[in-house]
């Protein structure tokens, strides 16, 4: 999925110029008022050349006109057409991922059946071993295993899948490569990820954001306006002793109505949407791009977001006139049943120190760890060793009636608990509290630098932690964001998220786990990492297969950069029915009123020339700007005002220069050929 090498497959534009022509269709056309209005005048335009045709009357004008009238609607319906396009060649590639998989079920007694992915229902249980592929959405209920997700993120690295905490979702289509899990079904028939994704891509749901749909009001609006007028040109016309032809009145409507913005407002939006594709970020409706433009505070989940989401061991520290050896032996002891991420560590770190385990006794009982006990260990040999809570470890030593050594043990907790880390006390049935292991959430790399870019943007970074507050503290210094949430619970999250959104605020939030779903569900622009949980994954706006949080810079930038070429052809859009009034107005009451030759600035030819030119010009410029719109203005961190000048100087000054240097062109070449 990360290739886009379609962007420039000649089949692309060979399939967007069919499209154009199906969308001519007036049930498709009237969802665009503008172009709607233009595909009237495009019928009368047609039915006055026939009618002229069968009269014996001069008809080439006529037929130019209307000519060059269905040529501005195609090119509109072209540029929407190339942008939807680009999503379908993608949706075709994720089609092909989605087969009719064998699943095999697990019934309630312990049997397995083999049935059709499609007749899977939440809440069924399916077994997947090594090189099967997972027949449908859902959550891993037993088990570990790596699996290939290339066919949704792109990416050919494994990723690790395992039962409860924060990366238990699967995804129906990709591959598992090693061990056996058992997945819960969490998916309705037809309703599956991959399923959506398609229906995304290929722009189906793709509905209009409320600034797009304030947008084509304002368009709306200004047609009506010029509609109005023009239609007051013909008495008026004729009080003056012309009598303006019907073609030549609605070849000026579509002149000075915003047809340009009109035809690429659609293809502005679906590109939006294609650039986040094209960064593996799959945007589920139009309003979270746009919005993301917007956004000036930035929520983020510390655990998986910031931090690589699991604690490591990194010191042991024993108590005074404990033997550092001895101290790291037990831990490790202790430690050795112990299958977790942070039990590994801690084994990893002895070892990496010089611990080894070969010598311990082949009857070690591995205790682990409850919500009751907070700790876990082992019973070997004539003696027990705990790994825990400093409160559990203390009240397990007190009734064995061994010395606590409690203001020695705060010296070394409170140092560990102020850098940001964990303090595991360790403890032995015939020696006492033998001293602490320090476990640290280990921060991204590149994050501060990261949110320095954030900042620059002008949006507030704040971290949220259901950590104490010393150790949110001091993983917020390292990681270099702006504000913390200590102790934060799924409430509190969305509290915060309430108040800044009362303050005006536009708020962004990243997160994976199921606490977090809430929160993403209430922010304006929730991102949710791929590796999340089903319930995070339906609750947020955005899903990022690659797992990056800090992938939201690129998504503000992109929401930025939609704002921004909106803004831009729209200005452009509306300057150039400057030039165009300047070039069809003289043309039109120059003979009865000729004072109005002082209008005619470009002295073009004929009035007949004049208006076929710029109803050519109408037609070109939309064709000329598609690239624009699909790849968007470049977006440079700046103030407002600063954009809007920009935009004023290049775009608006540009909108009225262009079509006086296009039109006087394209006058010269129709004079020259004698098409008028």
């Amino acid at each position: 999925m990360r290739h886009h090498s379609q962007e420039t497959a000649p089949s692309l534009y060979v399939q967007a110029a069919k499209d154009a022509f199906r969308k001519l269709d007036p049930r498709v056309l009237v969802r665009n008022p503008v172009m709607f209005v233009v595909a009237v005048g495009c019928v009368f335009t047609t039915a006055s050349f026939f009618s002229r045709v069968v009269t014996g009357a001069d008809a080439g004008f006529s037929g130019q006109i209307s000519l060059w009238l269905w040529f501005t609607v195609l090119f509109a319906n072209f540029a929407e057409a190339l942008a939807e396009g680009r999503g379908k060649a993608q949706a075709d590639t994720l089609r092909s991922a989605r087969t009719d998989t064998v699943a095999h079920r697990l019934l309630s007694d312990g049997t397995v059946e083999t049935v059709s992915a499609s007749e899977l229902a939440p809440g069924d249980r399916v077994v997947v071993e090594a090189g099967d592929m997972i027949p449908a959405d859902g959550t891993v209920v037993e088990g570990v295993a790596a699996v290939d997700e290339s066919a949704i993120t792109g990416e050919s690295a494994p990723v690790i899948r395992e039962s409860g905490g924060d990366r238990s979702a699967v995804t129906g289509g990709t591959t598992v490569l090693s061990d056996r899990i058992v997945v819960n079904v969490t998916q309705e028939p037809g309703k599956s990820f991959l399923d959506r994704m398609i229906a995304l891509v290929e722009g189906a749901e793709r509905q209009k954001t409320p600034n797009e749909i304030a947008l084509n009001i304002l368009l709306a609006g200004l047609t009506l306006i010029f509609m109005l007028v023009v239609v007051t040109l013909k008495p008026l016309g004729l009080y003056h002793g012309i009598n303006i032809d019907m073609v030549v009145l609605v070849a000026l409507l579509v002149c000075l109505i915003p047809t340009t913005i009109s035809g690429l407002l659609a293809a502005i939006g679906i590109a939006g949407m294609d650039r986040l594709l094209q960064r593996n970020v799959l945007a589920l409706s139009g309003r979270a791009v746009e919005a993301a433009g917007d956004v000036d505070v930035l929520l983020l989940d510390k655990t998986g977001t910031i931090t690589l989401g699991n604690r490591m061991a990194s010191a042991f520290l024993p108590l005074p006139g404990v033997n550092i050896d001895e101290m790291m032996q037990a831990a490790c002891l202790a430690s050795s049943g112990d299958e977790t991420p942070e039990g590994r560590s801690i084994v990893e770190l002895g070892n990496t120190l010089g611990v080894s385990l070969n010598g311990v006794p082949q009857d070690v009982v591995s205790v682990p760890f409850t919500a009751e006990t907070r700790m876990s260990g082992v019973d070997a040999a004539g003696e027990q060793l705990r790994k825990g809570a400093t409160d559990s470890v203390l009240q397990w030593v007190h009734s064995l009636g061994l010395p606590e050594r409690r203001e020695e043990l705060k010296a070394l907790v409170d140092p560990v608990a102020r850098e940001g880390g964990t303090p595991l006390v360790v403890a032995s049935s015939t020696r006492g509290v033998l001293g602490v292991i320090q476990l640290k959430d280990v921060v991204k790399p590149g994050m501060r630098d990261r949110f320095d870019r954030i900042r620059a943007m002008g949006i507030k970074t704040v971290m949220i932690t259901g950590d104490n507050r010393l150790t949110a503290q001091a993983i917020a210094a390292e990681a270099g964001v702006d504000d913390f949430l200590a102790e934060a619970k799924p409430e509190d999250k969305l509290q915060l998220i309430l108040d800044l959104q009362k303050e005006g605020r536009l708020v962004a939030m990243s997160g994976d786990g199921t606490n977090d779903a809430p929160a993403l569900a209430k922010s304006d622009v929730g991102l949710v990492m791929n590796t999340g949980t089903q319930a995070a994954r339906e609750a947020g706006n955005m899903i990022d297969l690659d797992s990056d949080p800090t992938k939201l810079i690129e998504i503000v930038e992109i929401g930025k950069q939609l704002l921004i070429t909106r803004g831009a052809l729209t200005t452009f859009s509306l300057a150039n029915d400057v030039a165009k009034y300047f070039a069809i107005i003289p043309a039109l009451f120059m003979a009865a009123l000729p004072e109005l030759g002082v209008l005619n600035v470009m002295h073009l030819s004929t009035p007949q020339s004049a208006i076929l030119s710029a109803v050519i010009f109408n037609a070109l410029i939309i064709i000329l700007l598609i690239p624009l719109a699909l790849k968007g203005v470049r977006y440079r961190p700046r103030s407002t005002a600063s954009v809007l000048r920009g935009n004023l100087l290049v775009y608006g000054l540009g909108g009225v220069i262009a079509p006086f240097i296009g039109i006087k062109l394209i006058d010269i070449v129709i004079s020259a050929v004698g098409l008028v």
